[in-house]
């Protein structure tokens, strides 16, 4: 077992980089977008509700597109609609219009600026769809083009990569989705989140950094609505910590890339308390039994590197881990010798056409 370290303790520059400051924000972030956007939120959720969408279509990349993975599973486990991930270059390479007459697109973005993502947008508007924007940037053109717009309101965000502005995008789809479905748990988990992230904020996950500090590859596991948090954790691997690190659900790694696991090369589990936390505690400790060191997020298994959580509804909790994970990563990578906010040929609008 590594040794216990607190993250004051932790001999790093983590806690000045913006990346850091910025991830600290998120529950001052969704307290602030949670006021500012009840009334339109409420329209919105009524709209449909009187108009039931066909089908959900989400449209976005790299976090956003996180973001709308765990929109996918939120919708279709609560609004019980098929939702979808569309492919930008249909539109914006192959310049060809799908059928969305009576869809929901829902296009998610910080900066609203890539051009694939206009292009995909305007030609879901010439095909029928209702679009709705989530964004970050009051000013940007995606906000033009949409039928309704919920602001992320989490401020300018100076840091190549984006967490504040990730965390935003998965509290907008739960308020969405509550107002929407009129769900009284997930309602009340929603307004519940602006504390919870600060005290998933303050929890400690130090035990992870000696076992991957010297490491070059990670799996991070997931499933179901966790499963986009544990896509974003890998990209934040790579993109801050120049750590290869891959994302899967518990039960694809199961196929090709479980032959990969073994000593040195180590998987953080996340889970939520659903449906999928037992699956993902069958397979911490089968890991254990073949001598993967394994890190595990809202479970208990013997043998595992156990890294706590907040007690708090499934449906909000991939938020909570989200915030303790960009906790830990800011710390990896300046125990790894990187910067953070400077990944190497990064920028923090993506121009893909």
């Amino acid at each position: 077992m590594p040794t216990q370290h607190l993250y004051s303790e932790t001999p790093d520059t983590a806690t000045t980089t913006r990346m850091y400051q910025e991830a600290a924000s998120s529950g001052d972030v969704v307290a602030r977008q949670l006021e500012h956007n009840a009334a339109r939120v409420a329209e919105i959720g009524a709209a449909l509700r009187a108009r039931p969408p066909r089908t959900v279509v989400t449209c976005a990349r790299g976090s956003s597109d996180h973001a709308a993975t765990y929109g996918k599973y939120l919708i279709e486990t609560r609004a019980r609609v098929l939702t979808v991930s569309a492919a930008p270059s249909v539109s914006s390479v192959y310049g060809v219009d799908q059928d969305l007459r009576d869809c929901l697109y829902i296009a998610i973005s910080q900066s609203g600026r890539s051009p694939d993502l206009l292009t995909s947008v305007t030609a879901a508007k010439r095909s029928g769809a209702t679009v709705l924007a989530l964004c970050n940037d009051p000013e940007a053109p995606l906000n033009g083009l949409a039928d309704h717009v919920l602001p992320l309101c989490a401020g300018p965000e100076r840091s190549v990569a984006a967490t504040k502005s990730y965390i935003a995008s998965l509290a907008a789809l739960a308020h969405l989705t509550a107002a929407w479905t009129q769900d009284a748990e997930l309602t009340a988990a929603v307004q519940r989140l602006p504390e919870s992230l600060n005290a998933a904020w303050k929890l400690d996950w130090s035990a992870a950094l000696e076992p991957l500090v010297p490491v070059s590859h990670l799996y991070v596991i997931g499933r179901g609505l966790g499963l986009g948090v544990a896509q974003e954790a890998a990209l934040k691997c790579k993109e801050t910590c120049g750590l290869h690190a891959e994302a899967f659900s518990s039960a694809e790694v199961r196929h090709g890339p479980f032959a990969l696991l073994g000593a040195g090369f180590p998987a953080l589990l996340l889970a939520q308390d659903d449906a999928t936390r037992p699956g993902l505690e069958a397979l911490a400790a089968e890991l254990v039994n073949r001598g993967v060191q394994v890190l595990l997020a809202g479970g208990n298994v013997p043998g595992t590197i156990h890294l706590p959580t907040i007690p708090e509804s499934a449906v909000v909790a991939p938020a909570l881990l989200a915030a303790s994970t960009y906790r830990l990563l800011a710390h990896l990578a300046t125990a790894r010798g990187h910067d953070p906010d400077q990944p190497p040929f990064l920028h923090k609008v993506t121009q893909t056409v």
